[in-house]
Order: C-alpha cells, then sequence, then structure tokens
C-alpha cells in the first residue's frame, strides 16, 4: 500500500516527482489554476486546441512545464462543475491512479481533494483519494517472478487539500491496510491460501496487536466437540483440515462486542455437485467474505476504535473424494437444528450456519454482520455494483447501507421477508439446504437467519463485488471500508 502524507505546497512549487490535478470541462480547479498561470498558460492553450477536454474519464499527462517545479503534471478530467457529486470524484481519482500506476515514479502529489463536493467534507475527499489511488495501484506479486525489479513503481503519495485532513488521511491509513490485506489474501491460489494459511495470517494480526487482540483457532476435533456437523461435512471431502478462526480485540472494557463472521472456503469445488469447468477456476476467491472481515478487523484495530470486537472465520475446502457430504444426508448443526443437504455446492451457508450459531450463542453480540461470496442469484440480481445487503433489523441495515454509501462500497437492501421461507422446507429435517430455481439469494439468508435468531443480525452477499472476474481480475477488498465505517460509526467516530 502507499503511504500517505498530507501537502501544503502549492501545486507549481512542491517538491514531488509527479503533481496530479483536476480540470473540469468547463473550468479549472484551483491547482490547475495555479499550474496555468506558472506555465504561461499552457492549459488555457490545450483547452483551446482541443487536447484538453475535462470530460470524465480523459487523462493527460505533461512533462517539463516551465515554471512549475514537478518533472511530469497529471491532469485529470472532472466533468462539468456542476455535475461533480461523490461518484463523479471517485471516478477521477480512480483515473489519477491508473495514470499513476503506469508512470515510472516513487511518489505523486494529489491536489484533488481541493475540489469541492456536494456533502462531502475535505477529510473525506482526502480520504477517498487516498484509497481510489492505492487501490488503483495495488500489484499483486506473491507468485510472480521479479520483473523489472528496479523499475520506480508509487509509494507515497501526498493529498492537498486546502485544510487539514490528518483525520481523513488517518482514516484511510488504517482502511487501506485492512483493504490490501483483504486483496492479497484473495488473491492467492488455493494452492497456497488454504484454512491453515487463513488462520496465519489471523496470527500476524493477534501478534502485531498482542496488547489489545488475542486469537484462538478451532480444530476439527474442537468442532466435533461442539457439534458442528454443517461444517464439518463440508469439508468432509478435502484432505485439507478445516479450522474455526476466532480473534477478539478489546477496546471498550467489559462492553459486548460487535461481531463480523466470514465465509472461508478457500476453493469450492462444489462438492459431489461438482462445478462445470469454467465456473470453477475463479472458486479461490470463495473466502473474500473471510478477507473482508478480517481486513475490517485489522482496520478497527489500527485506528484503536474503542469497541470490543469479534471475529469469527470459518474455513474449509469443498472438495470431492469417497468422504464427501452427499445429496440428501441430513447434518445436525451447533444450534441442534437439522439440515437436509439438497446440493453440496450451497456449502458456504452450511459452514456459516454453524459460526453464526456459536458466535451468537458465545458471544451475544451487540449486533452481528457476515460477509459472504454465497449466491450467484445476487450476482444476477444486482451485478457488480452493490453487494445485497439482508437483515430483519432495520435500523442495523439503514446504518450498514449509510456507511456503504459513505465509502461507495454501497449495499443495496434486499428482502427477507417470511413469505419465502417454505422454499426451505424439508420432509426429512427441520430445514433444506436450497430453496429451489428462484429467489436464490433471498432464501439463502433465510436459511442464515434460522441460526442468528435473537441477535441483532445483517448478511452482505458479495459474490457480485468482492472481485473482478477473467484471466486478470483481482480481488477487490470490498466489503471492507462498508465494514470499517459501520465500525466508526458504531464507536462515534
Amino acid at each position: 500500500m502507499l503511504e500517505f502524507s498530507q501537502s501544503s505546497a502549492a501545486p507549481d512549487a512542491v517538491d514531488s516527482a509527479c503533481v496530479v490535478v483536476g480540470v473540469f470541462e468547463d473550468a479549472m480547479s484551483p491547482a490547475a489554476a495555479a499550474v496555468d498561470v506558472a506555465g504561461g498558460g499552457v492549459l488555457a492553450r490545450l483547452k483551446t486546441s482541443g487536447d484538453l477536454t475535462g470530460k470524465p474519464g480523459a487523462t493527460l499527462v505533461l512533462h517539463g512545464i516551465p515554471g512549475v517545479k514537478a518533472p511530469r503534471v497529471v491532469l485529470v478530467g472532472l466533468g462539468r462543475k456542476s455535475a461533480l457529486d461523490a461518484h463523479a470524484f471517485l471516478r477521477a481519482c480512480n483515473d489519477a491512479g491508473n495514470a499513476l500506476k503506469s508512470l515510472p515514479v516513487t511518489d505523486a502529489t494529489a491536489y484533488l481533494p481541493e475540489v469541492d463536493v456536494s456533502g462531502h467534507d475535505a477529510n473525506w475527499r482526502a480520504r477517498t483519494c487516498a484509497l481510489a489511488i492505492d487501490h488503483a495501484c495495488f500489484r499483486y506479486t506473491a507468485t510472480l517472478k521479479p520483473a523489472n525489479a528496479d523499475a520506480p513503481r508509487p509509494a507515497k503519495l501526498a493529498l492537498a487539500a486546502g485544510a487539514d485532513v490528518a483525520q481523513g488521511i488517518a482514516q484511510a491509513r488504517a482502511i487501506a491496510r485492512g483493504v490490501t490485506f483483504a486483496r492479497e489474501l484473495g488473491c492467492l491460489p488455493p494452492n497456497l491460501c488454504t484454512p491453515t494459511h487463513i488462520a496465519a495470517q489471523a496470527k500476524t494480526i493477534a501478534d502485531e496487536h498482542a496488547e489489545s487482540v488475542t486469537l484462538e483457532v478451532l480444530e476439527r476435533a474442537d468442532m466435533q466437540k461442539l457439534g458442528m456437523g454443517a461444517l464439518l461435512a463440508v469439508s468432509s471431502g478435502s484432505a485439507t483440515p478445516p479450522k474455526l478462526i476466532v480473534l477478539q480485540y478489546k477496546g471498550a472494557g467489559d462492553e459486548k462486542p460487535h461481531a463480523l463472521v466470514g465465509k472461508g472456503v478457500t476453493f469450492d469445488a462444489g462438492g459431489l455437485n461438482i462445478k462445470p469447468t469454467g465456473s470453477m477456476e475463479e472458486m479461490k476467491y470463495d473466502m473474500c467474505g473471510a478477507a473482508g472481515v478480517l481486513g475490517a478487523f485489522l482496520t478497527a484495530v489500527e485506528m484503536k476504535l474503542p469497541i470490543n470486537l469479534v471475529c469469527v472465520v470459518p474455513s474449509v475446502e469443498n472438495a470431492v473424494d469417497g468422504g464427501s457430504y452427499r445429496p440428501s444426508d441430513v447434518l445436525h448443526t451447533h444450534a441442534g437444528i437439522t439440515v437436509e443437504v439438497l446440493n453440496t455446492d450451497a456449502e458456504g451457508r452450511l459452514i456459516l450456519c454453524d459460526a453464526l450459531a456459536y458466535t451468537c450463542k458465545r458471544f451475544q453480540p451487540v449486533a452481528l454482520v457476515d460477509a459472504a461470496t454465497l449466491t450467484g442469484a445476487c450476482v444476477v440480481a444486482l451485478g457488480a455494483h452493490a453487494s445485497g445487503l439482508f437483515s430483519a433489523d432495520d435500523a442495523l441495515a439503514d446504518a450498514l447501507l449509510a456507511a456503504g454509501n459513505a465509502t461507495l462500497d454501497r449495499a443495496w437492501r434486499m428482502p427477507l421477508w417470511n413469505d419465502y421461507r417454505s422454499q426451505l422446507e424439508s420432509a426429512f429435517a427441520d430445514i433444506a439446504n436450497i430453496g429451489g430455481k428462484s429467489a436464490g439469494a433471498v432464501t439463502a439468508a433465510l436459511f442464515l437467519s434460522h441460526f442468528t435468531e435473537g441477535t441483532r443480525w445483517a448478511h452482505l452477499d458479495v459474490a457480485g463485488t468482492a472481485w473482478v472476474p477473467g484471466r486478470k481480475g483481482y480481488a477487490t477488498g470490498r466489503p471492507v471500508p462498508l465494514l470499517a465505517q459501520w465500525l466508526m460509526d458504531c464507536a462515534n467516530m
């Protein structure tokens, strides 16, 4: 991740390898105007010639402008001044990050946060800009041969906002760490990112913050004693042992904790309902819910939020062998509810149901939010732009929606009505693990709700938002920003 700092230097005089300024279609930002004056009207001439449009998505790199100390100036289109809302601002910051990523520079100073965005203060602008540029500059390197190892790459980013934005930068630093943690974990191949590896990564968090964080890792024998038959069934076809990872952060004395639970299926072959070719190779990302809650936990710890927080990750591999669980098996769960398996590829809800019941019973949290790449149905419903949000608690749902809007890591509330419950009825168990072809995201959430009764609970289906599909797609780190903002709001920060 990038190293963030604040700058108050003028854009024409700042000592930086690159200066990033915004240009409107119908005006210049203050920083762009300063560069134009120092450069003897260079930007005005480019506007007149049509080389500088200021349109959204347009970027232009200028070199060696006379009167400007920085050797490079990146001009980023902001669109029409009257139309610059939060989403247009985020797009411009993403464009800036993509431009910087391609340049041979180690540092840059961005003046985009000085631009007014209706309804948002300078701290928000600085935080949003820092996170967007950091996100664009992310590079996965864990399993790649070093290429151009000596080539300069962005490492430092200064933010100029025309105001004190120390708070925004501190928040950006903590959230970026959580997002980067989640992305790096999510991008790893499944032969490396096993349940054991996720537990090891949780240990790095606990070791680094030993004064406030404790870790427990429950093994197969522990889960057998607790009657976690659903979680253990999913892991039964794999030689890789399951883990139930429990992190606790103490930031508020003896108060009841908030809780995060994340689906950690490190590879999902589908079990005996095996996935077809073309649907399996991206299933290393099926642990992105776990990566997301771990990243949000790390952010909360980094910020020393005055709350108590629990993070529980059930982690397994859903593979196939002679010991695999079968369609028509009836599983006994930690909550005492029996489940008929109608599809072994609906495994995420099976590991979550035991983890959710365990979290509710042991910790009695103030509120619990789970995140999971749970259903393709949610991708069909919402695509890649919004995570599906399910909750019977209006206040909790509203708080999560507000956190998503504040961070532009948006969610959309979906129904959790009892009308759908009949789809989960079973003649042989208390509940079936799937509800048929219709409303698959809803019935999956309703399945989970059986294991959280009596607890304020919300479910985030991040199947469409946690990674970018395709051979060159990355994990996105969502929903770390949303969850981090929710936790900050819970802490009144």
